[in-house]
């Protein structure tokens, strides 16, 4: 089942990739989210949500993206800085603009996290002009 946006059919299955190789600028110290040198929680949220982007990229129509409005993330275990993340969405839901991926990210030692992000598609311009001046 798809959702015709703009002239461009939006269906489930798709999928998208991103990786990262831990970095000190990735951890929970660096990022505030914890006193310890493995990757941070805020960083592999970020990590999915790109991977979440990538899946559905190639099917927006031109003028618009996706926002993120709800992520829900179990991250399950540490990995250490130079260890190679890599977070896989797939768009398992579409309700309208509401799209839903489930997640997941691992590390050459096995899964290290799993859960859902929600995106919304609008138009660019709408969706800017909503913010006043303070976007741009």
């Amino acid at each position: 089942m798809g959702l015709v946006w703009r002239f461009v059919t939006v269906a489930t299955g798709h999928k998208g990739e991103a990786k990262l190789v831990v970095a000190d600028v990735d951890t929970a110290r660096a990022l505030g989210s914890g006193t310890v040198d493995v990757l941070g929680t805020p960083r592999l949220i970020a990590l999915c949500e790109e991977a979440s982007c990538r899946a559905i990229a190639p099917d927006l129509a031109e003028g618009t993206t996706t926002v993120g409005i709800n992520v829900r993330l179990d991250h399950l275990q540490p990995s250490p800085i130079g260890a190679e993340v890599v977070a896989e969405a797939v768009l398992a839901k579409v309700e309208g603009r509401r799209l839903t991926f489930t997640v997941s990210a691992s590390d050459d030692r096995g899964l290290v996290a799993v859960g859902k992000v929600v995106r919304v598609i609008v138009d660019i311009e709408r969706f800017l002009s909503r913010c006043g001046s303070g976007c741009s």
